[in-house]
């Protein structure tokens, strides 16, 4: 069964109108569309048979290609970009970005070492700036609809990265961005383990997303008020997609995973459950892309 969306009359990327109060709207994301075949066939599967309703697209990474081909064929399917700037390939060379790449063109494996560079050596910003604008332009180049923007390993809220991201929005055509915040305190009534992993995450995002709201505010850029899928780190299973989907709050927010066949299936079988699919029918959560927002 495909999941059902909202139709908005006219435009397919008309937005839709604010929920009323007490509705509850989900964004269902996969990230790293591109990264592999796998990635892309778990994506492909869990849309069309599942809930999934976008994907964000690394755009420099093997499989991009193949992405794009297959999210053609599936209109309804929201693509955003999801901005690389560690864990990954560059889009330019390591002449033009000699400070963040190595001479294969990789960006530093460790995001906590990447961020501290970013945010320590402000030389390296023009760089930036630069790789930036040159993956929204590969983005450009697919000829997409760019339904959001979000950074691999949520780096996209890094200070000086969602600076240069504010100074550029209107000239990239940035008008939805992952504002990346997971309720500590539902999560911790909905999963167990890893205390200290989800406390210093739930602590590090929830302060640079006040940190980034009204920036966003500022310039209408939209996102969703909770997203989750952060704490959970991997273990977005069915028996978690069960437990939230009833507490879901009310509003519009955002559930990420990474799919994967089958390195992630358990992420993959959670978006496909018919046990899943049954509870958002029955409790009346409107499935949309950030483009609906």
């Amino acid at each position: 069964m495909a999941p059902r969306f909202h139709d908005s009359p006219g435009d397919s990327c008309s937005p839709c109108p604010r929920p009323p109060p007490g509705r509850r709207r989900l964004v269902v994301n996969a990230d790293d569309f591109g990264r592999s075949d796998s990635i892309n066939e778990a994506v492909i599967r869990a849309h069309h048979e599942g809930i999934l309703t976008s994907a964000s697209l690394m755009v420099d990474e093997p499989a991009c290609a193949e992405a794009v081909r297959l999210a053609k064929g599936s209109p309804r399917l929201g693509v955003g970009l999801h901005l690389t700037l560690a864990c990954g390939r560059s889009a330019l060379g390591p002449d033009a970005i000699p400070g963040l790449v190595n001479q294969q063109g990789r960006f530093p494996d460790s995001p906590a070492r990447a961020g501290l560079r970013y945010f320590f050596r402000r030389e390296l910003k023009a760089q930036l700036r630069a790789e930036i604008l040159a993956q929204f332009e590969k983005f450009r180049a697919t000829g997409l609809p760019l339904d959001h923007v979000n950074g691999h390993l949520h780096l996209h809220l890094h200070p000086t990265v969602l600076g240069i991201l504010m100074e550029e929005a209107e000239a990239l055509g940035l008008k939805r961005l992952r504002l990346t915040r997971d309720p500590l305190g539902l999560n911790l009534r909905l999963a167990s383990g890893r205390l200290g992993y989800r406390l210093a995450h739930a602590l590090l995002f929830g302060g640079l997303a006040a940190w980034a709201r009204p920036a966003l505010a500022k310039r209408g850029i939209r996102h969703t008020q909770s997203v989750f899928g952060l704490l959970q780190n991997g273990r977005v299973d069915e028996d978690y997609l069960c437990r939230l989907l009833p507490r879901l709050p009310a509003g519009d927010s955002e559930l990420y995973s990474h799919p994967a066949l089958p390195e992630c299936k358990p992420e993959f079988d959670a978006l496909v459950s018919p046990r899943v699919r049954e509870r958002v029918s029955r409790l009346g959560i409107q499935l949309v892309r950030y483009q609906d927002l």
